[in-house]
Parts: structure tokens; sequence; C-alpha cells
């Protein structure tokens, strides 16, 4: 069996044997004997990135900015266009109401006139309905009138004749009693 402590370094042994393998215990960044070589990869990173981002890149970024540019514009057009057409439509819409409320209302006056005219007409049939049937009234009322006046020259004389009879105790002669009413008669008018 090998002894384990006879190939195990000491602590601080370590530490130095690192050290001389490596040189100087510092980043090789910082070392100026790699410093040439470090500018010389960084020239040609720099120049391959460059030409990456002039030629590849940034025309393609360009290239996604001015698609973005034209669709916002063209949205912005066409959305221009679009409003115009509402307000078109629009104004057409309200040329149209504004027409329908103008045929409503001639519309309306229209139909109060016929219906005042039919009115008119239907009141002139029963005035004169009314009128013929007042005619017909005052005929029958001049009639039972002029019946009735012939029956009270006779209901007169009838009565003078019974008064002058219940005076007298005699009936009076019938050409007196005419006379006696037609003097009355005259007297009264």
């Amino acid at each position: 069996m090998a002894n384990p402590d006879l190939h195990a370094p000491v602590a601080g042994e370590t530490h130095a044997t690192t050290e001389a393998e490596h040189g100087s215990g510092g980043l090789p960044q910082f070392e100026f004997q790699h410093w040439a070589g470090q500018m010389a990869w960084l020239v040609v990173l720099f120049a391959v990135l460059y030409v990456l981002m002039s030629r590849v890149f940034t025309p393609r970024i360009r290239g996604v900015l001015d698609q973005r540019a034209t669709t916002i514009s063209d949205a912005l057009e066409q959305a221009r266009l679009v409003q115009e057409e509402a307000s078109s439509q629009a104004a057409a819409a309200q040329a149209e109401l504004s027409e329908a409320r103008a045929r409503s209302q001639r519309l309306a006056s229209e139909a109060r006139a016929k219906a005042a005219a039919e009115a008119q007409v239907r009141q002139a049939a029963e005035d004169e309905k009314l009128a013929g049937r007042m005619a017909e009234a005052e005929t029958r009322i001049r009639a039972s009138r002029d019946a009735a006046m012939s029956h009270v020259a006779a209901i007169a004389s009838d009565t003078a004749s019974a008064i002058v009879e219940k005076l007298t105790g005699a009936a009076p002669k019938g050409s007196d009693l005419t006379a006696a009413l037609d003097a009355a008669k005259q007297g009264a008018r």
C-alpha cells in the first residue's frame, strides 16, 4: 500500500505550483504581451460585426421599419377614406331622413285637408237632411195649427152659443154669432 501522504502536496505548495505553471498570478487580458493579439482579434471582430450590421442587420431593420411605416400610413389612409365614406353615408342618411320627414308632413297635411273636406261634405249633407226634416216638421206643425185653428172657430162658436144661451136662456142666431166672432178676431189683431 502506498502512503497517501507522500503524494499529497502541502497546502502552501499547491498555490506555488499553479502560479509557477501559469507564470504570473493576474488576468491574461491585462498582460501587455497578449495585447497585440487581442487588438488584432478586436479589429477583425469589429470589422466582421460592422460588415454584418451594415450589410445584413441594418437593411433588414430598415426594411421592417419602412414596411411598418408604410403599413401605418396605408392604414391611416384607409381609415381616412372609410371615415369620409361614413361621413358621406351619414349625410345621405340625414338627407333621406329629412326628405322622409318632409314627405310625412306633406302626407299628414294632405290627410288633414282630405278629412276636413270629407267632414265638410258630411256636415253639408247632414245640414241638408236636417233642413229637410225641419221643413217637414214646420209643414206638419203648420197643418196641425191650421187644423186646430179651424176647430177653434167651431169650438169658440159653440162655446159662445152655450154662454149666451146660459145667460139669456135663448140660443143666439148663427149669423149674429158669426158676426160677433169676426169682430172679436178683428179686435185681436
